[in-house]
């Protein structure tokens, strides 16, 4: 199974936070935690980063449930869910999939297509075939037909965007043979627009979350997302936090 949400990185033992002896006292869960973003063979002194948690800055967030994920399309705050190259310290704060409305198609096709040999079978048109054949032949069917159910879910599953409080993320699963990951740092971030065409996005309210960056990669595009205001507002949360870390020096 492509290794795309690494779950091993849940077992992985937590960096030494470096804090001094008299820091070390119980911290109240609402005061922002200090952590030591360098390693002990990092040369000249380590960076520091105090991390707040994301309700106290996104009105997007004070209103979410944590998730487990599962197979929804919009997992906010997800719980015990990691990908490849996500940094020890880095927390992921919102996972997307393309809205299940726009998969109805090949649902549709599987549907029909599974359907399609009885119809044949109650008119006879498979009545020139030996018994055995006619059977082979309902196997060899059902076979390509499961690999193309498959393959357009796991299609579904793995193309996701994730949001974390460092990045955003854009993980394009083609087949079992293919991935491609890129990223961008939130301070890359330029400019953030959502757009929902026609009945169905309207209705159902999913869309296209296009995000312009300064990066290697300029834009980002996050396709048929469901409730795309939505998720435009928490990335802009996001700048704005980016923002203040930096004129109040939360970030070294």
């Amino acid at each position: 199974m492509p290794d795309i949400f690494d779950s091993s990185a849940n077992s992985t033992p937590p960096r030494e936070l470096g804090l001094k002896a008299e820091d070390a006292q119980p911290a109240e869960l609402s005061e922002p935690l200090e952590i030591n973003v360098g390693t002990s063979t990092d040369v000249g002194e380590a960076s520091t980063r105090i991390i707040r948690p994301v309700e106290e800055y996104s009105m997007v967030m004070r209103d979410e449930n944590a998730s487990n994920g599962g197979f929804h399309a919009f997992v906010p705050k997800p719980e015990n869910v990691f990908f490849a190259s996500q940094h020890a310290e880095e927390k992921v704060l919102l996972l997307l999939r393309q809205h299940p409305v726009t998969q109805l198609g090949w649902i549709f096709i599987v549907t029909f297509l599974g359907v399609l040999p009885f119809l044949f079978q109650s008119v006879g048109l498979l009545n020139f075939l030996p018994a055995d054949y006619q059977f082979a032949s309902l196997i060899g069917w059902y076979l390509l037909l499961f690999g193309y159910a498959l393959e357009s879910f796991l299609s579904w599953f793995y193309n996701v965007y994730i949001i974390t409080d460092e990045r955003i993320v854009d993980v394009d699963f083609s087949n079992l043979l293919y991935k491609n990951i890129s990223s961008a740092k939130i301070e890359k971030i330029e400019d953030v627009t959502n757009e929902a065409k026609g009945i169905l996005a309207t209705v159902f309210n999913f869309g296209t979350v296009k995000i312009q960056t300064a990066g290697t990669m300029t834009e980002f595009d996050f396709v048929n997302v469901p409730q795309p205001a939505k998720v435009a507002s928490f990335i802009n949360e996001l700048l704005v936090e980016e923002e203040r870390e930096r004129i109040e020096g939360r970030v070294n």
